[in-house]
């Protein structure tokens, strides 16, 4: 994985496809429907299959160069390539986070472009917030999303290129089933740091990650409202029983939300998100993507 502008510098535009995928590592500002600037990098992988790119969607206050998010892909790169970008009020793309609300736009520019790259599969693979970003992405843009919305109200957001931006195999790893969730030490600090100003400025100047200070309006749908649509795509849940943000509670609900569709990986011993995904499991969720991306 690339950690920095090394590489051919581009910008998307909205190109045809590539009839072959970079052999290099590529560094760019993606931009997206709503007008975000998102900073996204492209690595060829060290075995690439070449029709097949895994877009990597970070946890909250992660961007693309911190070290568990290189850590990461380099490992999902000997399975594929990978596209890793920051998601907006993150590193150094713009806007600012909505914690996991408007994000969507932002993962269907990176996919958009890693099919621009002339990768004809894509398989998406999220972490915490990343992880409810990636389920729902899935079902907005997922087969038949063209004809409706998850929920009331999210039919006037920017969807523009569904196909371009849908994805083929959706990994979900971390992420919470339901929103507002406080039932955890971590997660009372986190909606601390969110909703109260001097939280937020905790964020911008300690973390790195820029947050908005509205509050969500509509209520985006949450994660388990998102399952049910995203099939026939190919769902993978992937949870820690030592998970400190979110209980087992929440990839059980994901699971059955998904009617038996979903393959449900409960790990014994991880915590949360990229820091406890170790290589091991990083290799199999790679080689779940190659297998089941279609």
């Amino acid at each position: 994985m690339s950690s920095g502008p090394a590489g051919q510098v581009t910008r998307s535009s909205r190109r045809p496809p590539l009839e072959t995928a970079p052999r290099g590592p590529l560094r760019t500002f993606l931009r997206t429907t709503d007008g975000v600037s998102v900073d996204a990098a492209y690595d060829p992988g060290t075995t690439p299959s070449g029709d097949l790119a895994i877009v990597v969607a970070h946890g909250f206050t992660g961007d693309l160069d911190r070290p568990h998010v290189r850590r990461a892909a380099d490992v999902l790169g000997r399975s594929a390539a990978v596209v890793t970008f920051s998601f907006r009020g993150h590193g150094r793309s713009g806007g600012r986070s909505t914690v996991g609300d408007r994000e969507v736009l932002d993962l269907a520019a990176a996919v958009a472009w890693a099919r621009e790259l002339g990768h004809t599969r894509i398989a998406t693979v999220g972490f915490s917030m990343g992880g409810s970003v990636v389920l729902r992405h899935a079902a907005l843009y997922g087969p038949g999303a063209a004809e409706r919305a998850v929920r009331p109200g999210e039919e006037d957001q920017e969807h523009e290129g569904r196909t371009d931006a849908r994805t083929d195999a959706v990994v979900s790893v971390s992420a919470p089933a339901r929103w507002y969730y406080r039932g955890t030490a971590p997660m009372r600090r986190l909606h601390w740091l969110v909703t109260r100003p001097v939280g937020r400025a905790v964020g911008r100047y300690g973390l790195r990650t820029r947050i908005h200070h509205r509050e969500w309006d509509p209520v985006p749908a949450s994660p388990v409202e998102s399952v049910p649509l995203i099939a026939p795509t190919p769902l993978l849940i992937v949870h820690g029983d030592r998970d400190g943000y979110f209980p087992l509670d929440h990839p059980r609900m994901l699971a059955d939300a998904s009617g038996g569709h979903a393959a449900l990986w409960l790990e014994h011993g991880m915590g949360h998100a990229e820091n406890a995904s170790d290589d091991g499991l990083l290799a199999r969720i790679g080689d779940w993507a190659v297998t089941h991306a279609s």
